[in-house]
């Protein structure tokens, strides 16, 4: 059955075709992003929702959304997506980063302008038959000092456009190396430095609580007296109030606002103000810009509903369509291993520790491990997925490792995963071989190769003669085929294993019968996701 997405903002049709285009079921209804209650009634008959700005998706609707996969929001900021509840339903929150990075720059670049030079007012008086031409006084840009807040995709635009303008370019980011800031060609600095020398200063950061009003009204009295303040980033970077009396003061000579602690803004500290530009979070609005985001948004839904390739997620590993295409029975070999050692830990996991091995190393390494823990958590919480296990793991304090290393042995590659409790390791590796199909080849530190069923049995006991015959005759006579039947001995009379591929799960008698001989001290039957 096809997929279902539900396009519940407006999007343009070229992007609505796609889905259509690639075989998806899609629903364009962009009046149901304002009506929750329609919303709560029909999101559970999808499996991917792509917003803009409208629509909410809250904790109570992701509750609702009983088959959703994917969230797709056609643009950059996701204020209106509950993530954390995202996360924990296992639902994928994707955004579209870098389709509206040179629309936003621009933006702010015009809104320096026209607060260096006053356009708005000055077209306002101008328009009014007034001819002031004394009274605005604007200053050039050529030669001053911009601080760049937050240098990553548009910021790093911003900056070269500056740099354009001949302006002097100085950027406050934690994770701007001194490498990236050479290649901008821009001067790394601590905040306090941005704040004393810029004569702009322009944010280009996310929201979040270690940047929430990072310019204060401490720290709006550090900056040097007549700087400009530009935001077209996040509302609630700046503190409005204290902009405000600054700029009544004289202390700022201007400011140019694109968004605001709250939207729609129909009031704040700053109307009314004059040299304050304002305008209604344009910083995406361009035909261009519009059109890029939601052809992008349909691009990477699709291609996750499809392929499960992951694009620009906020709440697991991106995987490109050609790492899903190599990955994709590593994957599920990660997803194996973790089955096996959840369905065989009963008591409380302490750690999960994973070694990749030969060319499996050199993969999305950060992919494969949430498979491998969303493979160790359904034991216990068979609604996890690979977005909500490792946030479940987390809660109950898992602690995570990995090693990688260069091929050491026969295969080309392999992943060992080691599961520690209090009172015993587990472990278990596998690889996958040429046919594309996982194998284990290592349980217990015992080597074996099994292939892996929907349905296994697995039982150790001391390598005594008798066993084969005992599994096979219990499975026979009651009518559980075996598929395949792989053995494995540490050495000729100490610890056994056996793996028993099977066509349908055996039922409790028939295990009960072979613990009752005595001769094995685990059986157990196990059950692994080979779709």
């Amino acid at each position: 059955m096809a997929p279902k997405v539900l396009v519940s903002d407006k999007l343009s049709e070229t992007a609505v075709q796609i889905f259509r285009d690639r075989g998806i079921d899609v629903t364009f209804d962009p009046a149901i992003g304002k009506d929750k209650e329609k919303l709560l009634s029909v999101i559970g008959e999808y499996d991917g929702l792509a917003i803009r700005s409208a629509t909410k998706v809250t904790e109570k609707v992701l509750e609702a959304a009983t088959n959703l996969k994917v969230v797709g929001r056609a643009g950059i900021g996701v204020d209106n997506v509950d993530i954390p509840a995202a996360s924990k339903k296992g639902v994928i929150v994707m955004n579209t980063p870098f389709g509206n990075s040179v629309t936003t720059a621009e933006h702010a670049i015009s809104l320096m302008m026209a607060v260096a030079r006053q356009i708005p007012e000055a077209d306002a008086s101008t328009q009014a038959g007034k001819w002031e031409k004394s009274r605005f006084m604007g200053v050039e840009l050529t030669g001053k000092t911009l601080g760049v807040i937050g240098a990553g995709n548009i910021g790093g635009i911003v900056c070269d456009r500056a740099l354009g303008l001949r302006m002097k370019v100085v950027a406050y980011d934690p994770f701007l190396s001194e490498e990236r800031a050479t290649k901008l060609g821009v001067t790394k600095v601590e905040l306090d430095e941005l704040l004393a020398r810029a004569d702009f200063i322009t944010l280009h950061v996310p929201l979040t609580d270690k940047t929430r009003k990072i310019l204060s009204a401490e720290n709006i009295a550090k900056t040097k007296k007549g700087v400009r303040i530009i935001n077209c980033a996040r509302g609630g970077l700046v503190d409005e109030a204290a902009l405000a009396e600054a700029l009544k003061s004289g202390h700022v000579a201007g400011a140019g606002f694109d968004v605001f602690e709250v939207e729609p803004a129909t009031e704040s500290p700053l109307f009314g103000l004059p040299n304050v530009v304002c305008t209604p979070h344009l910083g995406a609005s361009t035909t261009e810009a519009q059109e890029n985001v939601a052809l992008q948004v349909a691009e990477q839904m699709s291609d996750y509903l499809l392929t499960g390739a992951v694009q620009n997620a906020l709440n697991m590993p991106s995987v490109t369509a050609e790492e899903a295409r190599v990955m994709g029975p590593w994957l599920k070999l990660a997803a194996h291993l973790g089955a096996f050692a959840g369905q065989m830990t009963d008591e409380p996991i302490k750690a999960i520790n994973i070694l990749y091995d030969g060319s499996v190393a050199e993969m999305n390494l950060d992919a494969l491990g949430c498979s491998v823990i969303a493979g160790v958590m359904k034991a216990s919480n068979p609604d996890v997925n690979m977005v909500s296990a490792p946030i479940v793991a987390k809660e109950r304090g898992i602690q995570m490792s990995r090693t990688t290393q260069g091929k050491s042995g026969v295969f080309d590659a392999y992943i060992k995963l080691t599961v520690v409790t209090a009172t015993r390791e587990r472990s278990i590796a596998g690889t996958v071989f040429s046919d594309g199909k996982p194998r284990f080849i290592q349980i217990k530190g015992i080597t074996l190769d099994a292939e892996v069923g929907a349905h296994m049995l697995y039982t150790t006991n001391e390598d005594v003669p008798g066993i084969i015959g005992t599994l096979g005759h219990t499975m026979g006579e009651n009518g559980v085929n075996i598929a395949n039947f792989t053995l494995g001995r540490s050495e000729a009379g100490k610890d056994a294993i056996a793996l028993l591929y099977l066509d349908a799960q055996p039922p409790e008698p028939v295990l009960e019968k072979l613990r009752a001989t005595g001769m094995f001290r685990q059986v157990r039957p196990l059950v692994f996701d080979v779709a």
